[in-house]
């Protein structure tokens, strides 16, 4: 499977440095640059099955993916015992975040703030897809900020914490679930570093992202993204349908030795020296017969002889 040059990841790498640290700042940075916030107000974690959606497009994502099988080292546990250091941490801020939104949306217009956050998805899947097209769109930072100018609305401020449980325990399991995906990436790493296409996966995340800012404002169904997630994360595996053994040894099923001298013919011949033989069955080579040459003994005489009417060589 090819590396993934995944364009957030390739560009968070350059200022931090370390796969720990690459890693902490990819699954942390929705937290960092206000996109989560903005979900929460946006009502994109109104219930559990749009909670595990943003879970995994925002936390887990082709991001996490290309950083755990790209850039970490180490075994399938110690890369697990990194996502669980920097999983643990993510949760409890996400739940701290949910727990002050209320505060922080009782001074913004909804209508305002769902707009921006969907235009600041639809940037992350631009800059997700392309790094060209990434160069030119400003920061998902920048484009919180704005958004949160053009919506302030101060006639309803009101400082309330923990006015809805539901919303704190929806952002806990989206966090939990970007963690856990996480956490099965690292696990399945060797196996997904041979049968995974991540810049396949790259792309259909894109469009999965894509499609949530859609969600948001209703113009699409509200798992659509999840439902192209799947979809992208299924197109992303290549499993071949020859395995190979301990030894690096194709495995093959064994002919049956009975079967019929013309039906093996037909399946080609090997070539070896020279000799044409057919393909060796379970240990045993089905020959092509081949008409041998006549000895020297067997050839005819020759009529044409002169002399005394006899055979030439007597």
């Amino acid at each position: 499977m090819s590396t993934s040059q995944h364009p957030v990841a390739l560009r968070l790498e350059r200022l931090v440095g370390g796969d720990a640290k690459l890693l902490a700042l990819v699954m942390m940075l929705p937290l960092i640059d206000g996109v989560f916030p903005a979900l929460i107000l946006a009502g994109a974690l109104d219930d559990p099955l749009s909670a595990v959606q943003v879970g995994l497009l925002i936390f887990g994502g082709s991001a996490t993916v290309a950083v755990i099988l790209a850039e970490m080292s180490g075994t399938p546990r110690e890369q697990a015992t990194v996502v669980l250091l920097v999983g643990i941490p993510l949760i409890l801020l996400a739940g701290v975040q949910a727990a002050l939104a209320p505060a922080i949306g009782s001074v913004l217009d909804d209508a305002i703030i769902t707009r921006f956050a969907a235009l600041v998805i639809l940037a992350i899947a631009a800059k997700t897809a392309s790094a060209t097209i990434g160069e030119y769109l400003p920061s998902p930072g920048v484009i919180i900020g704005l958004g949160l100018v053009a919506s302030i609305d101060l006639n309803g401020v009101a400082f309330v914490v923990l006015d809805d449980l539901t919303l704190v325990a929806n952002a806990v399991l989206a966090a939990g679930i970007g963690v856990a995906f996480a956490l099965a990436i690292a696990l399945g790493g060797p196996y997904l570093r041979q049968y995974m296409d991540l810049d396949r996966f790259r792309f259909g995340s894109a469009v999965a992202l894509g499609l949530l800012p859609l969600s948001l404002l209703g113009m699409a169904f509200g798992q659509a993204p999840l439902a192209a997630l799947v979809v992208a994360g299924l197109f992303a595996l290549d499993i071949p349908l020859e395995w190979r053994t301990a030894d690096g040894e194709l495995e093959a099923e064994e002919a049956d030795p009975e079967e019929d001298a013309i039906g093996v013919r037909e399946l080609g011949t090997l070539t070896d020296g020279g000799n044409e033989t057919e393909p060796v069955f379970g240990g045993w080579v089905a020959s092509r017969p081949e008409e041998d040459e006549p000895a020297q003994d067997d050839v005819a005489p020759d009529d044409s002889s002169e002399g005394d009417g006899r055979a030439p060589w007597l």
